[in-house]
């Protein structure tokens, strides 16, 4: 009696989980199905077979919106389907066909990668083979949410998607990019996560293209492909995932239009009009109960069949919606015929055109509102679909060889090279490759084989990158190389030290010699957010976690994908994703920059904010002069100024304290002899770098060396360079090399204050000398080994060298000293004395190598996971030890204000600092809040006024733009 009851409780559970979801019912099933019996009792035959039938629309071309009226109002047809347009007018249509119809229509799209795949001003989700590359399959969750968010905003109910068919056959032309990969078990959970996603929305999921599409060499859109594979293989492989989507909940399956020779033995019978394909193995043998919809019956792979009537086909196979019918009215006919005839049931018909009724039912047509035109361009571009789309971008590129390490790049690699290949551009690709390191860049159609051979011996490593166009997934998905372009990557396999980063499908590199190379990334499609996380990870700011989706070869295989930490380096990123508001930090830095170049207070800027560690705004404004058209842009340098004092000045002085050279209590006359008997003797490192040693705020050196009429005076000047006049200050303008020891005398005999807190220029002066005698090296060489090669900062000393003059701002047309504008060679006027090369003053850069180093100090001293300066040093320095005395200055470092007026706009922590430049820059850190703002212009062109007397400064304009910073932090 026991072993009886056993055995009826098993078969009572596994009764129970045998059960077959019914995806198209809903938790009010009672009021549902009262709802499907009373539209259905109240149609006629006519109208009950013109619910099965769905119309194409587009918003692209409207002049066919009468037809589509007249059939919704003719046929009773149960839907639509819109392919390409505009969001806008599609809501206006869809409100327009709506209000037609008697029975809300069921709206469907087949947007396999989100509703960027057909309309306009719509963002774009990855293709399916790049979702693919996740190895975190519950981000197609996200996904499939974010787009039933699109399709409720749209007003659409119906995807056809996700695409589950398992791409084993390369060369297949029309799934490719559309397939999640070859593995069978991916496929399923990424499509899984998707239904998921996107059902939660109440939207209808299709998978596709059943029994699968995958192992193809033809398009079914122009002819009938065949699968060639036995039964079992098609059940074990191609019917996995329809099985596992179906136990999930699935709403719908569309059908392919295939000839399945092992399933169908009628000869060339695509499997959309298959009744053992459709009703015996889907419906009965899988016990789907939902939706099963036509491919397309308009397609070359079932116009064949348009003389014996497709659409009475299909229905007859099994299919409870018949897609774009080449004639709606013919296949009224015919099915209403066969159901007269008897041939069709009304059982038969019943349960089709109810499921559909159940569908609208479930999608909430029962209680249809129209749907709103007010702000859908902005509704469907919000913050959070942008950083979703970029958030998953940075999961899918792959890494499937490392040798030697060669990702990331060493941020003190010298000479890099970047050689294009391909259809589309990598223009992207390489501007985010040089906010890490200078790598220049050469497209091989550019260049031929002789040249390109000469080139590449000039550089140590190379980065060879693939860019086809991906504007669709079908395009260049069989590429080929030209002869030409394989000759060149024959050409690059002589050479060491490569990286290949694909930006296209994997299937490409079969054509290529891998082994050749050190690594090989791939980012699968080429459009800019991938071109930039790719370059990001060349250089190890971002993480690598992807996985291939199918095989190249033996070697890299389905599955594989070598993953890398980061480095602890600068990376881009959304606002949202460090919890700051996008639309108060753009929208108000913006305004007030632009309002400062309207009112002539900068001819241009440069601003960038970094928060935790990644960098969420930068961006140039203006133009280099006034009266130009040369704009700014992220490469143009701007003279820093006393920026130098924090980003050469303080790092070297911080090194020498980690050495145990010297410490903060270290007095002058214990490291610069010529101060022995000054009354400077006794000033400690700690009061000089702190603005606390009484000295004078400037001495103007200059004026000393002009003559009567105020010009460059021939006792020290010299139009040509010579062995006394070896000191550059300006073009054709050479100063006395001796003359650098007049000015330290000059310091060394000055008066002091008589009160100690005074912000200086002629402590760096001072400390400078020791320097250079320290290091027995200029401050340019010390710093470029010491910090800014570690970093891979191009910030440089005298950039006229180098040749940079046409996008460098100038500072000031110089009426009063060197009689020149001054572009490229240092404003200050002390500093152009040392040669342009000075611990107060001289040097240049951008706004992003200017971050590094804020961004290393904010680390603790740490960057690219290399421990430059000691911890305990850096804190050592960002202290106020003269708070006391009103003075707010840390080591090196200025500080927050006090009480009275300061340099920031008084919302930062007190454990900030930074440093301001009379040019117009700014330098701002702020560890608590892990931000860093940096200010860039050239507020001084072209008159050189003084900073008290600049509009910029009086209108607070730089704290201005750090308020808005902290304001849009979201709390």
């Amino acid at each position: 009696m026991k072993n009886i009851i056993l055995i009826l409780i098993f078969l009572c559970f596994h009764s129970l989980s045998s059960q077959v979801i019914d995806p198209l019912a809903t938790d009010d099933m009672i009021n549902q199905n009262k709802w499907v019996d009373s539209i259905y009792k109240n149609l006629s035959l006519d109208e009950k077979i013109g619910q099965l039938f769905f119309v194409q629309a587009t918003s692209k071309k409207t002049n066919n919106s009468e037809k589509i009226i007249n059939d919704i109002i003719d046929f009773k047809i149960g839907g639509l389907i819109f392919s390409t347009g505009n969001p806008s007018v599609q809501v206006d249509l869809t409100n327009k066909f709506q209000n037609s119809s008697s029975i809300p229509l069921i709206i469907s799209m087949d947007a396999e990668w989100g509703v960027g795949m057909r309309l306009d001003s719509v963002p774009k989700i990855p293709w399916n083979m790049s979702l693919g590359a996740l190895k975190n399959d519950s981000i197609l969750e996200n996904i499939g949410s974010e787009i039933g968010n699109q399709f409720k905003r749209l007003g659409i109910h119906m995807n056809f998607a996700p695409v589950v068919d398992i791409n084993t056959n390369p060369n297949n032309p029309i799934i490719g990019n559309r397939s999640f990969g070859e593995s069978k078990i991916s496929v399923s959970n990424k499509g899984i996560n998707f239904t998921i996603g996107i059902q939660s929305k109440n939207i209808l999921a299709t998978a596709k293209h059943f029994p699968g599409h995958g192992d193809t060499s033809k398009d079914s859109h122009l002819t009938l492909p065949t699968i060639g594979f036995n039964e079992k293989r098609i059940r074990e492989v191609e019917l996995y995932p329809y099985k596992k989507l179906i136990d999930n909940g699935l709403s719908s399956i569309m059908i392919a239009h295939l000839n399945v020779p092992s399933l169908e033995k009628e000869r060339m019978l695509p499997s959309t009009l298959s009744r053992n394909i459709i009703e015996n193995i889907l419906i009965k043998d899988l016990g789907f109960k939902g939706l099963i919809i036509t491919d397309a019956l308009e397609m070359k792979g079932i116009s064949d069949y348009s003389k014996k009537n497709a659409d009475l086909m299909a229905f007859l196979a099994g299919n409870d919606i018949l897609l774009m019918s080449s004639d709606i009215s013919k296949g009224i006919k015919a099915i209403k015929k066969s159901y007269k005839k008897g041939r069709i049931s009304e059982e038969r018909l019943s349960r089709s055109v109810k499921k559909i009724l159940k569908a609208k039912y479930k999608v909430g047509l029962n209680n249809y509102t129209r749907i709103k035109t007010e702000n859908l361009i902005e509704d469907l571009n919000n913050i959070y679909v942008k950083n979703l789309i970029n958030n998953t971008i940075e999961n899918i590129p792959t890494l499937i060889s490392n040798n030697d390490n060669m990702i990331p790049i060493k941020l003190d690699s010298e000479g890099i090279l970047n050689v294009q290949f391909g259809n589309d551009n990598g223009i992207v690709f390489n501007n985010y490759l040089n906010k890490y390191k200078n790598v220049k860049s050469v497209n091989i159609t550019d260049i031929n084989q002789d040249d390109l051979r000469s080139f590449l011996y000039e550089y140590d490593k190379i980065i060879v990158s693939i860019h086809m166009k991906s504007d669709t997934p079908w395009q260049n998905m069989n590429k080929k190389f030209t002869f030409k372009e394989l000759e060149k990557f024959k050409i690059l396999e002589k050479f060491d030290n490569k990286v290949l980063v694909s930006f296209t499908n994997p299937y490409i590199l079969t054509q290529l010699n891998l082994d050749s190379y050190n690594s090989i990334l791939i980012g699968y499609q080429n459009n800019p957010e991938f071109q930039k996380t790719v370059a990001q990870q060349v250089f190890g700011a971002k993480e690598i976690k992807g996985v291939l989706p199918v095989s190249i070869n033996e070697k890299y295989k389905e599955g594989d994908g070598i993953f890398l930490d980061n480095i602890n380096i600068l990376s881009y990123t959304n606002p949202e994703n460090v919890d700051v508001d996008s639309k108060k930090l753009f929208k108000k830095i913006d305004s007030i920059v632009n309002y400062a170049i309207e009112n002539k207070m900068t001819p241009g800027a440069q601003i960038l904010v970094a928060k935790n560690s990644k960098v969420i705004y930068e961006k140039s404004f203006g133009k280099l002069r006034y009266n130009e058209d040369l704009k700014t842009n992220s490469k143009t340098i701007y003279d820093l100024a006393s920026l130098t004092k924090i980003l050469v000045t303080t790092p070297i002085v911080m090194n020498l304290v980690d050495q145990r050279a010297i410490d903060l209590e270290t007095k002058l006359k214990n490291i610069i002899p010529r101060y022995e008997d000054s009354n400077k003797s006794d000033i400690t490192l700690k009061e000089l770098l702190s603005g606390h040693a009484g000295l004078q705020a400037w001495i103007p050196f200059y004026k000393i060396t002009l003559d009567e009429e105020n010009k460059p005076s021939s006792k020290y000047y010299s139009l040509n360079k010579n062995k006394i006049n070896s000191i550059k200050v300006a073009p054709d303008l050479f100063l006395r090399a001796d003359y650098i020891d007049t000015i330290r005398n000059i310091i060394k005999e000055s008066d002091l204050l008589k009160t100690k807190y005074k912000y200086s220029d002629l402590s760096y002066i001072i400390i400078q000398e020791f320097i250079e005698d320290f290091y027995n090296q200029n401050l340019e060489e010390i710093i470029e080994k010491l910090l800014f090669k570690k970093l891979g900062i191009d910030l440089t000393y005298n950039p006229y060298i180098k040749k940079f003059t046409n996008n460098i701002a100038p500072t000031e047309i110089d009426e009063y000293f060197r009689y020149k504008e001054i572009n490229g060679y240092v404003h200050d006027m002390a500093a152009a004395m040392f040669g342009g090369v000075s611990s107060h003053a001289g040097l240049f850069g951008n706004s992003i190598n200017v971050a590094k180093v804020m961004q290393m100090y904010i680390q603790k001293g740490n960057y690219a996971n290399q421990q430059i300066i000691d911890t305990n040093t850096i804190n050592l320095f960002n202290n106020c030890y003269y708070c006391e005395e009103d003075n707010r200055r840390g080591v090196g470092f200025d500080k927050p204000q006090l009480e009275k007026e300061g340099p920031t706009c008084g919302c930062v922590s007190m454990d900030s600092f930074g440093h301001s430049g009379w040019t117009g820059t700014f330098a701002w850190a702020d560890p608590e809040q892990e931000i860093v703002y940096i200010f860039l212009s050239n507020r001084s062109y072209p008159t050189g006024e003084t900073a008290s007397k600049s509009k910029l400064v009086k209108e607070d304009i730089r704290s201005k733009i750090q308020e808005v910073i902290y304001k849009s932090i979201i709390k």
